[in-house]
């Protein structure tokens, strides 16, 4: 059927001060558009259907002489500039509604001219069922909170036509390709633990009305990019918490997505729900990227996955997890069978088929200025009433320890490590139990990969570390997290690390307190094997107490659970 296109020409009586010889509208480089005429062509339109076939797309068409752009106001809270003055716009409030399109040419010298077009917009789009499972359904409302239990519950990836231009291929513009959140990754941090520290609200209506409300307890998680809203300029990178006012309910329409999900290049991936959700009052959810549409990837009645573009860098689309049970950081493993270990009962030195020995200086004070010779002497390593012993000395001018490994002996992926030590109080000494991936020697460090379950610096004591070291970060810092441990040196205790296909948690006495998203992009698929040592002075270890003599890290058992 044909279409029916409606027109608006627009007569402009414009007022200026010029000189009474002038005939043109024209003042120094300023020229003002004239003849300012918009069309409106709604999709869709016959007979049966006046106003359209339900979809909302309408086609806007702006003209004028002497225009150089033209600034769309859509009357639905959303504007566009369109140089070219043609656009096709959605609308997505289901029934027949009027909208008023506000259309301002730019002259030269940045004058306009401003006309406007009331259009007659019919949509039908509809997802009930969406509006139920957000809501718990009519006359209810239900609390969501961020799924901060699931590693990627916030992420960020390349769009549809940014994943092209990163390397000419379809490989990643439907998940957080660049950088995946690890579960519980932005708690205890006073720069994002507020992203640990709000609630969502959505409550449906008897007229399917649905509403958003947020608690987010005074602070909000900001984009580094969009510290603006706060009249803020944020460092680059450095998103952090600030103070925010949410307290504005939302009203929500639901409409069809716009994204082109026929182009992913993965058949296990699962169609996107195809809804996206427009938030009025500048509604957004949790993290603040000054945008007001989410889509829904998934959704029932406890899980909302979410995908969302970064308004001040389009190219980039966000991803948020949600659910209805508040999340704790409760460590459940899912490796329970012991299939390695060594208690350590037999006095003497260690068990040669469990372990070999770094010999001699290294190279480089073994990459990391450190100043320790390591050897396989009773002095440095030995067993005694059910302990591992590793201890470093003073030797003349230099100091000697050791460095134990299960190399060729014993390796593994993926599985629960756990290991109950005391750690050296000494100043200058620097303790770790770590793995390192068997590869090293071929596929040069970091690209082997590196997992450090305990790491303890020279000049803290008081604190532990756990580290992932791969060629994603910067070799030096890695992804690393901490934890306050004031018994460090003076009682034992259990250090952990849990390693799965999709994330490594680390933990000191069943307490988690790192985790990192595991991913087949990074190097933690393949074997790794086990190294225990204590290193002296170098990046972490730092000045060493000239009164030093000896002091030792004494380890009760290691064992793998798988």
């Amino acid at each position: 059927m044909k279409n029916i296109i409606k027109i608006a020409t627009l007569i402009l009586t414009l007022a200026f001060f010029v000189n009474c010889q002038e005939d043109e509208a024209e003042v120094g480089a300023i020229i003002v558009p004239t003849n300012l005429v918009i069309t409106a062509e709604v999709l869709g339109v016959d007979a049966e259907n006046p106003n359209g076939d339900g979809s909302g797309f309408v086609n806007l068409t702006a003209s004028a002489d002497n225009a150089l752009s033209y600034n769309f106001q859509f009357g639905d809270g959303t504007e566009s500039a369109v140089p070219s003055g043609v656009k096709t716009h959605r609308y997505s409030v289901v029934g027949l509604n009027t909208y008023t399109v506000v259309v301002s040419a730019v002259g030269t010298g940045g004058v306009l001219t401003t006309g406007t077009i009331d259009v007659d917009v019919f949509s039908s789009f509809s997802d009930l069922e969406a509006k139920v499972f957000l809501s718990g359904g009519e006359g209810n409302s239900k609390i969501w909170y961020p799924k901060l239990d699931e590693a990627g519950h916030l992420g960020v990836g390349p769009t549809l036509a940014q994943d092209n231009a990163d390397d000419g291929d379809l490989n990643g513009h439907w998940f957080p390709q660049y950088d995946s959140t690890a579960a519980f990754g932005k708690c205890g941090s006073d720069d994002s633990d507020c992203f640990c520290d709000f609630t969502l609200s959505f409550a449906l209506s008897a007229d399917e009305t649905l509403t958003f409300n947020q608690n987010n307890n005074g602070q909000t998680f900001f984009n580094w990019a969009s510290g603006s809203a706060v009249g803020q300029t944020f460092g680059e990178f450095e998103d952090t918490c600030f103070d925010f006012d949410t307290s504005a309910e939302s009203t929500i329409s639901l409409a069809p997505t716009e994204t082109d999900w026929s182009q992913v290049a993965d058949p296990n991936f699962p169609a996107p729900r195809g809804t996206v959700m427009n938030f009025s009052n500048d509604g957004f959810m949790g993290y603040y990227t000054g945008v007001t549409s989410y889509e829904i990837l998934e959704v029932d009645n406890n899980y909302l996955y979410v995908r969302f573009f970064d308004n001040a860098n389009p190219v980039l689309a966000w991803y948020q997890k949600f659910t209805t049970t508040l999340p704790t950081q409760e460590f459940n493993t899912v490796y329970n069978d012991l299939v390695w270990e060594d208690e350590f009962d037999a006095d003497g030195a260690p068990d040669a088929t469990k372990w070999t020995y770094d010999l001699g200086n290294g190279v480089s004070g073994w990459g990391n200025q450190e100043l320790q010779s390591y050897t396989n002497n009773a002095e440095n390593v030995i067993i005694e009433n059910g302990f591992l012993k590793i201890t470093a000395k003073a030797d003349g001018s230099g100091y000697t320890s050791a460095r134990l490994k299960s190399e060729d002996l014993y390796e593994f992926t993926y599985g629960r490590v756990e290991v109950r030590a005391k750690l050296p109080a000494s100043q200058g000494t620097w303790p770790a139990i770590w793995t390192l991936g068997e590869d090293y020697q071929t596929n040069i460090w970091p690209a082997c990969g590196e997992l450090d379950i305990m790491e303890q610096k020279g000049q803290d004591k008081n604190t532990v570390l756990a580290t992932a070291h791969h060629p994603a970060v910067s070799p030096g810092a890695g992804d690393s997290g901490s934890t306050v441990l004031t018994t460090s040196t003076t009682e034992f205790h259990n250090y952990t690390m849990e390693w799965t296909p999709d994330t490594i948690t680390f933990l000191v006495d069943d307490n988690v307190y790192h985790t990192v998203a595991n991913s087949p992009d990074l190097p933690f698929d393949s074997d790794f094997f086990l190294i225990l040592n204590i290193a002296m002075g170098g990046t972490l270890g730092g000045t060493i107490d000239p009164g030093f003599t000896q002091d030792s890290m004494e380890i009760d058992y290691v064992r793998v659970y798988q």
